[in-house]
Protein backbone atom coordinates (compact mmCIF):
# COMPACT_ATOMS: atom_id res chain seq x y z
CA UNK A 1 0.00 0.00 0.00
CA UNK A 2 1.34 3.85 -0.84
CA UNK A 3 1.82 5.77 1.83
CA UNK A 4 0.51 9.76 2.14
CA UNK A 5 1.98 12.30 4.15
CA UNK A 6 3.66 11.24 7.07
CA UNK A 7 2.59 12.59 10.56
CA UNK A 8 6.04 15.09 10.70
CA UNK A 9 4.59 16.55 7.20
CA UNK A 10 1.25 17.09 8.34
CA UNK A 11 2.17 18.76 11.53
CA UNK A 12 3.92 21.05 9.46
CA UNK A 13 1.41 21.90 7.21
CA UNK A 14 -1.15 24.97 8.21
CA UNK A 15 -4.41 24.30 8.90
CA UNK A 16 -3.90 20.45 9.54
CA UNK A 17 -4.30 18.28 13.07
CA UNK A 18 -1.54 16.74 14.17
CA UNK A 19 -2.72 13.90 15.44
CA UNK A 20 -4.86 13.80 12.51
CA UNK A 21 -2.41 12.70 9.43
CA UNK A 22 -3.69 12.81 5.86
CA UNK A 23 -2.44 9.38 5.29
CA UNK A 24 -2.25 6.12 7.57
CA UNK A 25 1.26 4.68 8.74
CA UNK A 26 1.95 1.24 6.20
CA UNK A 27 0.76 -1.48 9.02
CA UNK A 28 2.39 -4.65 6.60
CA UNK A 29 0.04 -7.02 8.82
CA UNK A 30 -2.95 -4.45 7.98
CA UNK A 31 -1.91 -4.25 4.56
CA UNK A 32 -2.15 -7.95 4.02
CA UNK A 33 -5.34 -8.94 5.55
CA UNK A 34 -6.66 -5.76 3.48
CA UNK A 35 -5.75 -7.54 -0.12
CA UNK A 36 -7.25 -10.73 1.46
CA UNK A 37 -10.25 -8.74 2.20
CA UNK A 38 -10.08 -7.80 -1.48
CA UNK A 39 -10.07 -11.18 -2.74
CA UNK A 40 -13.70 -12.03 -3.96
CA UNK A 41 -15.75 -15.34 -4.00
CA UNK A 42 -17.89 -13.32 -6.10
CA UNK A 43 -19.27 -10.02 -4.71
CA UNK A 44 -18.25 -11.95 -1.00
CA UNK A 45 -14.85 -10.71 0.14
CA UNK A 46 -13.03 -14.35 0.98
CA UNK A 47 -12.68 -14.00 5.15
CA UNK A 48 -16.52 -13.29 4.77
CA UNK A 49 -17.40 -16.09 2.51
CA UNK A 50 -15.41 -18.21 5.09
CA UNK A 51 -17.12 -17.29 7.76
CA UNK A 52 -20.23 -17.74 6.11
CA UNK A 53 -19.62 -21.14 5.40
CA UNK A 54 -18.61 -21.94 8.87
CA UNK A 55 -21.63 -19.97 10.45
CA UNK A 56 -24.22 -22.45 8.26
CA UNK A 57 -22.45 -25.81 8.75
CA UNK A 58 -22.16 -24.90 12.83
CA UNK A 59 -25.73 -23.79 12.59
CA UNK A 60 -27.13 -26.87 10.58
CA UNK A 61 -24.80 -29.48 12.82
CA UNK A 62 -26.24 -27.78 16.31
CA UNK A 63 -30.17 -27.11 15.34
CA UNK A 64 -30.26 -29.84 12.73
CA UNK A 65 -32.20 -26.68 10.50
CA UNK A 66 -31.68 -23.20 8.64
CA UNK A 67 -33.79 -20.66 8.65
CA UNK A 68 -36.13 -19.24 6.02
CA UNK A 69 -35.55 -15.50 7.06
CA UNK A 70 -34.23 -13.27 4.90
CA UNK A 71 -30.70 -12.95 6.04
CA UNK A 72 -30.13 -17.10 6.39
CA UNK A 73 -31.27 -17.69 3.29
CA UNK A 74 -29.23 -14.91 1.66
CA UNK A 75 -25.76 -16.29 3.09
CA UNK A 76 -26.78 -19.35 1.97
CA UNK A 77 -27.67 -18.58 -1.35
CA UNK A 78 -24.99 -16.57 -1.74
CA UNK A 79 -21.78 -19.13 -0.30
CA UNK A 80 -23.39 -22.10 -2.82
CA UNK A 81 -23.68 -20.11 -5.64
CA UNK A 82 -20.74 -18.12 -6.03
CA UNK A 83 -18.60 -21.47 -4.62
CA UNK A 84 -19.96 -22.95 -7.66
CA UNK A 85 -19.68 -19.72 -10.11
CA UNK A 86 -16.08 -19.59 -9.45
CA UNK A 87 -15.98 -23.50 -9.71
CA UNK A 88 -16.84 -22.85 -13.76
CA UNK A 89 -14.70 -19.51 -13.85
CA UNK A 90 -11.92 -21.59 -13.58
CA UNK A 91 -12.85 -24.55 -15.85
CA UNK A 92 -11.08 -24.39 -19.35
CA UNK A 93 -13.22 -24.45 -22.49
CA UNK A 94 -16.07 -25.04 -20.27
CA UNK A 95 -16.47 -21.31 -18.70
CA UNK A 96 -16.40 -19.94 -22.71
CA UNK A 97 -19.68 -21.78 -23.31
CA UNK A 98 -21.60 -20.42 -20.13
CA UNK A 99 -19.86 -23.18 -17.73
CA UNK A 100 -20.42 -20.83 -14.38
CA UNK A 101 -24.60 -20.57 -15.03
CA UNK A 102 -24.49 -24.17 -15.64
CA UNK A 103 -23.04 -25.24 -12.92
CA UNK A 104 -25.09 -22.84 -10.28
CA UNK A 105 -28.42 -24.05 -12.04
CA UNK A 106 -27.54 -27.92 -12.41
CA UNK A 107 -25.40 -28.58 -9.93
CA UNK A 108 -27.81 -28.25 -7.25
CA UNK A 109 -30.36 -29.74 -8.68
CA UNK A 110 -27.84 -32.91 -8.97
CA UNK A 111 -27.43 -32.46 -5.35
CA UNK A 112 -31.29 -32.45 -4.36
CA UNK A 113 -31.41 -35.35 -6.44
CA UNK A 114 -28.46 -37.86 -4.73
CA UNK A 115 -29.58 -35.77 -1.97
CA UNK A 116 -26.12 -34.92 -1.06
CA UNK A 117 -27.70 -31.12 -0.35
CA UNK A 118 -29.59 -32.34 3.22
CA UNK A 119 -32.94 -31.51 3.36
CA UNK A 120 -32.17 -29.36 6.30
CA UNK A 121 -30.84 -26.80 3.54
CA UNK A 122 -33.38 -27.50 0.65
CA UNK A 123 -36.42 -26.58 2.87
CA UNK A 124 -35.72 -23.40 4.04
CA UNK A 125 -34.40 -22.59 -0.14
CA UNK A 126 -37.86 -24.15 -1.56
CA UNK A 127 -39.84 -22.62 1.79
CA UNK A 128 -38.44 -19.03 1.16
CA UNK A 129 -39.00 -19.45 -2.97
CA UNK A 130 -42.63 -20.45 -2.63
CA UNK A 131 -43.21 -17.82 0.29
CA UNK A 132 -41.48 -14.85 -1.48
CA UNK A 133 -41.57 -15.44 -5.48
CA UNK A 134 -38.62 -13.72 -5.27
CA UNK A 135 -38.49 -13.88 -9.03
CA UNK A 136 -40.57 -11.46 -9.86
CA UNK A 137 -38.89 -8.96 -8.03
CA UNK A 138 -35.51 -9.55 -9.92
CA UNK A 139 -37.48 -9.41 -13.29
CA UNK A 140 -38.95 -5.67 -12.62
CA UNK A 141 -35.76 -4.89 -10.93
CA UNK A 142 -34.01 -5.70 -13.98
CA UNK A 143 -36.75 -4.91 -16.48
CA UNK A 144 -37.59 -1.80 -15.64
CA UNK A 145 -33.77 -0.70 -14.63
CA UNK A 146 -32.56 -1.50 -18.22
CA UNK A 147 -35.47 0.40 -20.04
CA UNK A 148 -35.67 3.98 -17.93
CA UNK A 149 -32.09 4.00 -18.23
CA UNK A 150 -31.39 3.01 -21.80
CA UNK A 151 -31.47 5.52 -25.12
CA UNK A 152 -34.97 6.64 -25.87
CA UNK A 153 -33.97 5.83 -30.02
CA UNK A 154 -32.35 3.12 -29.40
CA UNK A 155 -34.89 1.36 -27.34
CA UNK A 156 -37.73 2.17 -30.28
CA UNK A 157 -36.04 0.90 -32.96
CA UNK A 158 -34.85 -2.31 -30.82
CA UNK A 159 -38.30 -3.22 -29.75
CA UNK A 160 -39.34 -2.92 -33.82
CA UNK A 161 -36.60 -4.62 -35.43
CA UNK A 162 -36.39 -7.42 -32.26
CA UNK A 163 -39.34 -9.17 -34.08
CA UNK A 164 -38.43 -9.77 -37.70
CA UNK A 165 -35.36 -12.50 -36.72
CA UNK A 166 -37.88 -13.19 -34.29
CA UNK A 167 -40.47 -14.23 -36.53
CA UNK A 168 -38.19 -15.28 -39.12
CA UNK A 169 -35.91 -17.51 -36.78
CA UNK A 170 -38.78 -19.21 -35.25
CA UNK A 171 -40.33 -20.23 -38.33
CA UNK A 172 -37.52 -21.61 -40.08
CA UNK A 173 -36.72 -22.98 -36.52
CA UNK A 174 -39.77 -25.01 -36.63
CA UNK A 175 -39.02 -26.51 -40.44
CA UNK A 176 -35.77 -27.54 -39.48
CA UNK A 177 -36.64 -29.39 -36.16
CA UNK A 178 -39.77 -30.94 -37.47
CA UNK A 179 -37.91 -32.18 -40.40
CA UNK A 180 -35.28 -33.62 -38.36
CA UNK A 181 -37.51 -35.24 -35.41
CA UNK A 182 -39.53 -36.70 -38.22
CA UNK A 183 -36.54 -38.23 -40.02
CA UNK A 184 -35.66 -39.57 -36.67
CA UNK A 185 -38.10 -41.60 -36.51
CA UNK A 186 -39.85 -39.81 -33.17
CA UNK A 187 -43.27 -39.10 -35.72
CA UNK A 188 -44.35 -35.76 -36.97
CA UNK A 189 -47.18 -35.02 -34.86
CA UNK A 190 -44.82 -36.28 -31.55
CA UNK A 191 -42.09 -33.87 -33.01
CA UNK A 192 -44.02 -30.75 -33.64
CA UNK A 193 -46.22 -30.76 -30.77
CA UNK A 194 -43.93 -32.50 -27.71
CA UNK A 195 -40.73 -31.32 -29.03
CA UNK A 196 -40.42 -28.50 -30.86
CA UNK A 197 -43.63 -26.43 -29.51
CA UNK A 198 -42.78 -26.78 -25.99
CA UNK A 199 -38.78 -25.73 -26.72
CA UNK A 200 -40.39 -22.14 -28.50
CA UNK A 201 -43.76 -22.03 -25.78
CA UNK A 202 -42.27 -19.29 -23.70
CA UNK A 203 -41.35 -21.71 -20.43
CA UNK A 204 -42.77 -23.48 -17.83
CA UNK A 205 -45.44 -21.30 -16.06
CA UNK A 206 -46.55 -19.18 -18.96
CA UNK A 207 -45.47 -21.93 -22.08
CA UNK A 208 -45.45 -25.49 -21.57
CA UNK A 209 -48.38 -25.65 -18.63
CA UNK A 210 -50.67 -23.40 -19.91
CA UNK A 211 -49.64 -25.31 -23.52
CA UNK A 212 -50.34 -28.78 -22.21
CA UNK A 213 -53.54 -27.80 -20.34
CA UNK A 214 -54.65 -26.77 -24.10
CA UNK A 215 -53.85 -30.17 -25.46
CA UNK A 216 -55.44 -31.93 -22.53
CA UNK A 217 -58.48 -30.18 -23.62
CA UNK A 218 -58.21 -30.98 -27.14
CA UNK A 219 -56.96 -34.45 -26.87
CA UNK A 220 -58.82 -35.81 -23.87
CA UNK A 221 -55.92 -36.70 -22.15
CA UNK A 222 -54.61 -36.11 -18.61
CA UNK A 223 -52.67 -33.35 -18.04
CA UNK A 224 -49.69 -34.75 -16.34
CA UNK A 225 -49.16 -37.05 -18.78
CA UNK A 226 -48.98 -34.76 -21.86
CA UNK A 227 -46.78 -32.36 -19.38
CA UNK A 228 -44.33 -35.21 -19.16
CA UNK A 229 -43.50 -35.94 -22.31
CA UNK A 230 -43.37 -31.74 -23.02
CA UNK A 231 -41.50 -30.58 -19.91
CA UNK A 232 -38.06 -32.34 -20.93
CA UNK A 233 -37.54 -30.85 -23.96
CA UNK A 234 -38.06 -27.18 -22.10
CA UNK A 235 -35.20 -28.70 -20.00
CA UNK A 236 -33.16 -29.38 -22.68
CA UNK A 237 -34.01 -26.22 -25.05
CA UNK A 238 -32.89 -24.15 -21.95
CA UNK A 239 -29.59 -25.81 -21.84
CA UNK A 240 -29.06 -25.91 -25.50
CA UNK A 241 -29.16 -21.94 -25.61
CA UNK A 242 -27.44 -21.52 -22.42
CA UNK A 243 -24.55 -23.06 -24.23
CA UNK A 244 -24.80 -21.26 -27.41
CA UNK A 245 -25.05 -18.27 -25.86
CA UNK A 246 -21.87 -18.84 -24.49
CA UNK A 247 -20.15 -19.89 -27.54
CA UNK A 248 -21.71 -16.68 -29.45
CA UNK A 249 -20.34 -14.14 -26.13
CA UNK A 250 -16.94 -15.85 -26.67
CA UNK A 251 -16.91 -15.46 -30.72
CA UNK A 252 -17.75 -11.89 -29.92
CA UNK A 253 -14.68 -11.94 -27.93
CA UNK A 254 -12.94 -12.98 -30.79
CA UNK A 255 -14.47 -10.49 -33.40
CA UNK A 256 -15.96 -7.68 -32.16
CA UNK A 257 -16.72 -6.29 -35.12
CA UNK A 258 -19.77 -8.67 -34.92
CA UNK A 259 -21.65 -7.67 -31.38
CA UNK A 260 -22.47 -4.58 -29.52
CA UNK A 261 -21.47 -6.54 -26.15
CA UNK A 262 -25.44 -6.27 -24.76
CA UNK A 263 -25.80 -3.40 -27.25
CA UNK A 264 -28.69 -4.50 -29.66
CA UNK A 265 -28.60 -1.55 -32.41
CA UNK A 266 -25.49 -0.29 -34.06
CA UNK A 267 -26.63 3.11 -33.88
CA UNK A 268 -26.93 4.88 -30.48
CA UNK A 269 -26.03 4.21 -26.79
CA UNK A 270 -28.22 1.77 -24.94
CA UNK A 271 -25.70 1.55 -22.12
CA UNK A 272 -27.40 0.86 -18.70
CA UNK A 273 -26.84 3.94 -16.68
CA UNK A 274 -25.33 6.07 -19.34
CA UNK A 275 -26.74 9.72 -20.04
CA UNK A 276 -29.53 9.94 -22.36
CA UNK A 277 -29.11 12.63 -24.74
CA UNK A 278 -32.91 12.27 -25.94
CA UNK A 279 -34.33 13.32 -22.68
CA UNK A 280 -35.21 17.46 -22.42
CA UNK A 281 -33.82 17.94 -18.95
CA UNK A 282 -30.44 15.43 -18.93
CA UNK A 283 -27.52 16.80 -17.07
CA UNK A 284 -24.86 14.41 -17.88
CA UNK A 285 -22.74 13.58 -15.07
CA UNK A 286 -25.36 14.78 -12.23
CA UNK A 287 -24.67 12.66 -9.35
CA UNK A 288 -27.48 9.67 -8.36
CA UNK A 289 -28.12 9.58 -4.54
CA UNK A 290 -29.66 6.86 -2.53
CA UNK A 291 -33.06 8.45 -2.33
CA UNK A 292 -33.40 8.33 -6.55
CA UNK A 293 -32.10 4.69 -6.42
CA UNK A 294 -34.86 3.73 -3.61
CA UNK A 295 -36.86 5.77 -5.77
CA UNK A 296 -36.45 3.66 -8.78
CA UNK A 297 -36.87 0.65 -7.18
CA UNK A 298 -40.22 1.52 -5.81
CA UNK A 299 -41.29 2.67 -9.45
CA UNK A 300 -40.09 -1.08 -10.65
CA UNK A 301 -42.13 -2.45 -7.86
CA UNK A 302 -45.31 -0.12 -8.73
CA UNK A 303 -44.93 -1.18 -12.33
CA UNK A 304 -45.10 -4.84 -11.77
CA UNK A 305 -47.98 -4.54 -9.24
CA UNK A 306 -50.11 -2.57 -12.14
CA UNK A 307 -49.56 -5.26 -14.59
CA UNK A 308 -50.35 -7.76 -12.00
CA UNK A 309 -53.70 -5.84 -11.55
CA UNK A 310 -53.70 -6.26 -15.21
CA UNK A 311 -53.08 -9.62 -15.65
CA UNK A 312 -56.06 -10.25 -12.73
CA UNK A 313 -58.48 -7.96 -14.44
CA UNK A 314 -57.99 -7.95 -17.62
CA UNK A 315 -56.30 -11.41 -18.66
CA UNK A 316 -52.95 -9.53 -19.67
CA UNK A 317 -49.72 -11.12 -18.95
CA UNK A 318 -48.48 -9.48 -15.99
CA UNK A 319 -44.80 -9.35 -17.18
CA UNK A 320 -46.02 -7.92 -20.64
CA UNK A 321 -47.77 -5.31 -19.42
CA UNK A 322 -45.16 -4.00 -16.91
CA UNK A 323 -43.07 -4.07 -19.83
CA UNK A 324 -45.51 -2.29 -22.33
CA UNK A 325 -45.79 0.60 -19.60
CA UNK A 326 -42.40 0.93 -18.91
CA UNK A 327 -41.44 1.19 -22.60
CA UNK A 328 -44.28 3.95 -22.49
CA UNK A 329 -42.83 5.53 -19.24
CA UNK A 330 -39.12 5.91 -20.95
CA UNK A 331 -40.97 7.24 -24.44
CA UNK A 332 -43.06 9.22 -22.79
CA UNK A 333 -40.58 11.59 -20.61
CA UNK A 334 -42.72 10.56 -17.64
CA UNK A 335 -39.45 10.19 -15.24
CA UNK A 336 -36.79 12.43 -14.70
CA UNK A 337 -33.20 11.65 -15.53
CA UNK A 338 -32.32 11.54 -12.23
CA UNK A 339 -34.85 8.36 -11.64
CA UNK A 340 -33.81 6.99 -14.91
CA UNK A 341 -30.14 6.99 -13.76
CA UNK A 342 -31.33 5.52 -10.34
CA UNK A 343 -32.78 2.88 -12.37
CA UNK A 344 -29.43 1.82 -14.07
CA UNK A 345 -28.07 1.38 -10.37
CA UNK A 346 -31.13 -0.74 -9.25
CA UNK A 347 -30.09 -3.03 -12.62
CA UNK A 348 -26.93 -2.86 -12.18
CA UNK A 349 -27.83 -4.23 -8.20
CA UNK A 350 -30.23 -7.01 -9.69
CA UNK A 351 -27.71 -8.22 -12.31
CA UNK A 352 -24.18 -8.15 -10.11
CA UNK A 353 -25.10 -9.40 -6.59
CA UNK A 354 -28.69 -11.22 -7.16
CA UNK A 355 -28.85 -13.36 -10.27
CA UNK A 356 -26.22 -15.98 -9.53
CA UNK A 357 -28.14 -16.57 -5.80
CA UNK A 358 -31.26 -16.45 -8.06
CA UNK A 359 -30.09 -19.29 -10.25
CA UNK A 360 -28.90 -21.72 -7.35
CA UNK A 361 -32.21 -21.44 -5.84
CA UNK A 362 -33.95 -22.07 -9.22
CA UNK A 363 -31.78 -25.83 -9.38
CA UNK A 364 -32.81 -26.56 -5.82
CA UNK A 365 -36.39 -25.82 -6.29
CA UNK A 366 -37.84 -26.14 -10.06
CA UNK A 367 -34.86 -28.13 -12.40
CA UNK A 368 -36.07 -31.53 -11.44
CA UNK A 369 -32.85 -33.58 -12.74
CA UNK A 370 -34.38 -36.74 -13.13
CA UNK A 371 -36.46 -34.73 -16.15
CA UNK A 372 -33.28 -33.65 -17.69
CA UNK A 373 -31.64 -36.85 -17.64
CA UNK A 374 -34.59 -38.18 -19.24
CA UNK A 375 -34.50 -35.64 -22.20
CA UNK A 376 -31.26 -36.75 -23.05
CA UNK A 377 -32.05 -39.61 -25.69
CA UNK A 378 -30.47 -39.01 -28.84
CA UNK A 379 -33.60 -38.11 -31.12
CA UNK A 380 -35.27 -35.96 -29.21
CA UNK A 381 -31.46 -34.45 -28.18
CA UNK A 382 -30.63 -34.01 -31.71
CA UNK A 383 -34.49 -32.25 -32.52
CA UNK A 384 -33.82 -29.72 -30.08
CA UNK A 385 -30.50 -28.64 -31.10
CA UNK A 386 -31.55 -28.48 -34.53
CA UNK A 387 -34.37 -26.54 -33.28
CA UNK A 388 -32.44 -23.78 -31.38
CA UNK A 389 -28.97 -23.51 -33.85
CA UNK A 390 -31.50 -22.52 -36.55
CA UNK A 391 -33.30 -20.25 -34.34
CA UNK A 392 -30.35 -18.26 -33.38
CA UNK A 393 -28.86 -18.78 -36.46
CA UNK A 394 -31.46 -17.29 -38.64
CA UNK A 395 -31.53 -14.00 -36.18
CA UNK A 396 -27.68 -13.64 -36.14
CA UNK A 397 -28.19 -13.65 -40.35
CA UNK A 398 -31.46 -11.56 -40.67
CA UNK A 399 -29.99 -8.81 -37.96
CA UNK A 400 -26.88 -8.38 -40.32
CA UNK A 401 -29.25 -6.78 -42.60
CA UNK A 402 -31.46 -4.33 -40.34
CA UNK A 403 -28.42 -2.26 -38.66
CA UNK A 404 -28.32 -4.95 -35.33
CA UNK A 405 -25.19 -6.40 -33.80
CA UNK A 406 -26.20 -10.09 -35.12
CA UNK A 407 -24.66 -11.68 -31.56
CA UNK A 408 -27.08 -9.94 -29.55
CA UNK A 409 -29.89 -10.34 -31.70
CA UNK A 410 -28.88 -13.99 -32.05
CA UNK A 411 -28.70 -14.44 -27.90
CA UNK A 412 -31.82 -12.30 -27.46
CA UNK A 413 -34.34 -14.71 -30.01
CA UNK A 414 -31.92 -17.78 -28.11
CA UNK A 415 -34.45 -17.09 -24.84
CA UNK A 416 -37.02 -17.72 -26.77
CA UNK A 417 -36.31 -21.39 -26.53
CA UNK A 418 -35.88 -20.81 -22.64
CA UNK A 419 -37.70 -21.61 -19.80
CA UNK A 420 -39.51 -18.08 -19.24
CA UNK A 421 -38.27 -15.49 -16.93
CA UNK A 422 -35.91 -17.64 -15.34
CA UNK A 423 -34.30 -19.42 -18.59
CA UNK A 424 -33.74 -15.56 -19.56
CA UNK A 425 -31.95 -14.69 -16.94
CA UNK A 426 -29.24 -17.73 -17.13
CA UNK A 427 -29.19 -17.47 -20.95
CA UNK A 428 -27.98 -13.63 -20.51
CA UNK A 429 -26.09 -14.38 -17.71
CA UNK A 430 -24.57 -17.27 -19.84
CA UNK A 431 -23.78 -14.37 -22.70
CA UNK A 432 -22.67 -11.39 -19.92
CA UNK A 433 -25.83 -9.41 -21.35
CA UNK A 434 -28.00 -8.99 -19.13
CA UNK A 435 -28.63 -5.77 -20.03
CA UNK A 436 -30.54 -7.06 -23.15
CA UNK A 437 -33.30 -8.30 -20.72
CA UNK A 438 -36.09 -6.43 -21.79
CA UNK A 439 -35.61 -7.90 -25.58
CA UNK A 440 -35.93 -11.25 -24.17
CA UNK A 441 -39.06 -10.75 -22.34
CA UNK A 442 -40.55 -9.99 -25.69
CA UNK A 443 -38.52 -13.01 -27.72
CA UNK A 444 -40.35 -14.87 -24.49
CA UNK A 445 -43.46 -13.65 -23.53
CA UNK A 446 -44.79 -12.86 -26.68
CA UNK A 447 -42.92 -15.23 -28.67
CA UNK A 448 -44.32 -17.78 -26.72
CA UNK A 449 -47.89 -16.93 -26.46
CA UNK A 450 -47.88 -16.28 -30.11
CA UNK A 451 -46.70 -20.06 -30.18
CA UNK A 452 -49.25 -21.43 -27.97
CA UNK A 453 -51.89 -19.80 -29.78
CA UNK A 454 -50.87 -21.32 -33.31
CA UNK A 455 -50.11 -24.31 -31.92
CA UNK A 456 -53.71 -24.96 -30.19
CA UNK A 457 -55.50 -23.52 -32.76
CA UNK A 458 -53.70 -26.25 -35.49
CA UNK A 459 -54.19 -29.22 -33.28
CA UNK A 460 -57.34 -28.37 -32.99
CA UNK A 461 -58.14 -28.36 -36.64
CA UNK A 462 -56.26 -32.07 -36.84
CA UNK A 463 -57.58 -33.53 -33.63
Amino acid sequence: MRDGLSATTARGSAGVDANTPTSRAHHPLRDAWWRLMDMRVGIVPLPVHLVLIAAIIITVLTTGKLSAELSPIIALLAVCSFTCMEIGQRIPVFRSIGGPVILVTFLPSYLVFTHALPPSMVAPIVSFWKQSNFLYLFIPGIIVGSILSMDRKVLIDGFLRIFVPLAVGSVLAGIVGTAVGTLLGMGLFHTVFFVVIPVMSGGLGEGVIPLTLGYSEVMHQSPGDLLAQALPAVMLGNVCAIVFSGVLNAIGKRYPALTGNGQLMRSGDDDIGAHDPHHPHAKPGAPVDATDIAAAGMIAVCLYFVGMLAQNTLGLPGPVMMLVLAVAAKIGFVFSPKLEAGAGVVYKFFATAVTYPLLFAIGVVITPWQKVVDSFNVPTLVTIVATVVTLMATAFVVARRMNMYPIDAAIVVGTHSGMGGTGDVAILTAANRMRLMPFAQIATRIGGAITITLALIVLTKIV
